[in-house]
């Protein structure tokens, strides 16, 4: 891994690998619930979605992260990657989850020659992995800094988990050409549409269909992420177990626009987890850094985002505003991209394939 020095931002070169130059990026997002592709063109200047393909997967594909039946998933990806219209089957993906750690740390202010030489010895005094088991990337945060000390965010991944994905885009007639993480690739397509974010402590919340993904930016930096296991999944299972709904009834609640006192009660529990998930992380940030700044806003994406009442829940819990990322807020969007989805229910769930098809070769 070979890091470059940073442009429009930081973090566009802390990645697992890097591919050649083309005109269209192909970001494949593999969910719980579903398989999400976004192919933006890059050869107008100004990135441009112009293609989404959303293919749902059978319940329990995909556990908790783990691929149960790998076949049912190879088919739903080559699926959504025939249904883009592209020959290419370069993808860039990512991975996420207690097996990535990212850390800012503070170390003597050396050469970037020099940082890589004494990296793997700062890793072992951060990351809870046997060394040789790992990949390992960083980013220095400040490099035109004077101080004596410079920031420098380190990240580490089990090669395991870089393998996995890789072997189930092979069964599935695809090249992973760059293996991002995902609380990178949620950062890249939030500053694109959410510039005026990029200050202060903010948090990015992606509600997914198992897991919750807690990133905390710190002025535009993905410093802290923690995943808590609380998704829609439970939100239904609770609808169903607790309110006696049916699957069909629960899932249109969940889908729909309207609040209801079913959904209030479990909102009012399962919101709860995620409030303390975000608290914690934020504690935790304040009690390791050395900025003591309060969570000024916190922004929430994925599938669960537009829950019905979920924000407003979570504003009152935390005390800050809470609102919907866009991830097509401020960027373009080609006629016929989103053919065949609505595209208020669609967008909440785009912002990590956007943010890996947003990658591009320097």
């Amino acid at each position: 891994m070979r890091p470059q020095a940073p442009g429009h931002s930081q973090l566009d070169q802390l990645v697992m690998a890097l591919f050649g130059r083309r005109k269209s990026t192909i970001g494949l997002d593999v969910g719980s619930g579903l398989i999400k592709v976004a192919v933006i063109d890059h050869s107008r200047g100004e990135p441009e979605l112009a293609r989404v393909v959303v293919t749902p997967l059978l319940a329990d594909a995909i556990v908790e992260g783990e691929v149960m039946d790998p076949g049912i998933v190879t088919d739903a990806i080559r699926m959504a990657l025939e249904q883009c219209g592209l020959k290419s089957r370069d993808v860039v993906t990512a991975v996420g989850g207690r097996d990535v750690i990212i850390k800012k740390i503070q170390i003597e202010r050396v050469k970037e020659q020099q940082a890589r030489e004494l990296m793997r010895w700062e890793a072992e005094q951060h990351v809870p992995f046997d060394m040789e088991s790992v990949e390992l990337d960083f980013q220095i945060l400040d490099p035109e800094g004077s101080g004596v000390d410079m920031s420098v965010l380190l990240v580490a991944a089990k090669r395991e988990l870089i393998e996995s994905k890789i072997r189930l885009l092979s069964d599935a007639g695809a090249r992973a050409a760059m293996v991002d993480v995902d609380a990178f690739a949620l950062h890249n397509a939030f500053e694109v549409n959410h510039p005026d974010a990029m200050s202060g402590v903010v948090g990015l919340i992606n509600v997914g269909h198992e897991v919750t993904n807690i990133n905390i930016l710190d002025d535009g930096v993905p410093i802290l992420t923690r995943d808590i296991t609380v998704g829609t999944r439970r939100f239904r299972e609770d609808l169903q177990r607790e309110r006696g709904l049916g699957a069909d009834e629960a899932e249109a609640l969940l889908q729909g626009y309207d609040r209801s006192p079913h959904l209030d009660a479990v909102i009012e529990g399962r919101g709860e987890e995620i409030a303390v998930g975000i608290e914690r992380a934020a504690a935790f940030l304040a009690s390791s850094s050395r900025s003591a700044s309060q969570m000024r806003s916190v922004f929430l994406c994925g599938g669960g985002a537009r829950v019905p009442g979920l924000a407003e829940a979570l504003g009152r819990r935390l005390r800050v505003p809470v609102e919907l990322a866009n991830p097509l807020a401020n960027i373009r969007v080609r006629e016929g991209a989103l053919d065949g989805l609505v595209t208020d229910e669609i967008a909440p769930l785009l912002m990590l394939p956007i943010g890996l098809a947003l990658r591009k070769a320097a």
